[in-house]
């Protein structure tokens, strides 16, 4: 049995200006038990049936799109960080970057570039990769046309340096601890047992993780025991679903 997704409340973002978007968009936040204690913008969500899995980690994206941009409208509303949008900061909205982290933003028509802070998510729009605030869009040349397309690396998280100028830090990685892939959640201990059993003849490893969500007790079966998150996504793809848990030493 694969893990169904446990819809509690259905939880609108803050996702307030769903950048540059237009008309209303259905959205709900997707609440599992390997989900809790986790922010609301890390969560996984759906936005008019389409999910998004929010990244844990930045390292080495890279990706060319178009972007947008927002302004006016939306200035003093709440990003989905909870922060309060100005449009004349120099932030951005992306579908699935990690809040907090910088991103250096390239206009591919005439070269320019700017750097911004993801504070929100979106944009929801067909082709488009991220949403500028007014500020970063008009330092790139997008304001105009209103969309150009754009090349997006991931920086880090900003600190000062010794002179002054910016460094960008990087998180530890995530690829680095141990992992398993949890295939199956019940609150009946014997179905939790039956398929542990199971998957322990198949592959040699498997356990029962217990836990507690809105009080409701969880006996999660966890298969598998891998030393990068790489090698657990690929399990995870050989188990046709479940979803991949950091084991703590």
């Amino acid at each position: 049995m694969i893990l169904k997704e446990i819809k509690l409340s259905i939880i609108m973002l803050t996702i307030a200006s769903l950048a540059a978007c237009a008309p209303a968009y259905k959205v709900k936040v997707v609440q599992t038990p390997e989900t809790q204690g986790l922010k609301g913008h890390q969560k996984p969500y759906v936005v008019n049936g389409t999910r998004y899995d929010p990244l844990r980690d930045h390292q080495g994206f890279v990706q060319e799109g178009r972007a947008s941009w927002y302004g006016e409208q939306f200035h003093g509303r709440k990003t989905s960080n909870g922060e309060i949008y100005d449009m004349h900061a120099m932030t951005a909205a992306h579908k699935t970057l990690p809040m907090g982290v910088y991103v250096k933003v390239t206009n591919l028509d005439n070269g320019q570039q700017t750097v911004v802070r993801v504070n929100d998510r979106g944009p929801f729009v067909a082709g488009r990769i991220i949403d500028l605030s007014f500020a970063a869009a008009s330092r790139v040349g997008v304001v105009g046309p209103g969309t150009a397309p754009v090349r997006i690396e991931a920086l880090g998280y900003r600190a000062d340096g010794s002179d002054a100028k910016p460094v960008y830090r990087q998180p530890e990685s995530y690829d680095i601890g141990l992992f398993a892939v949890q295939i199956g959640a019940f609150t009946i201990l014997s179905n939790a047992e039956r398929l542990c059993n199971e998957m322990h003849a198949k592959h040699g490893a498997a356990t029962i993780n217990t836990g507690v969500v809105d009080g409701q007790t969880y006996h999660r079966v966890w298969v598998g025991h891998y030393t990068s998150l790489e090698e657990a996504e690929r399990a995870r793809v050989e188990f046709n679903g479940g979803f991949v848990v950091a084991i703590e030493k």
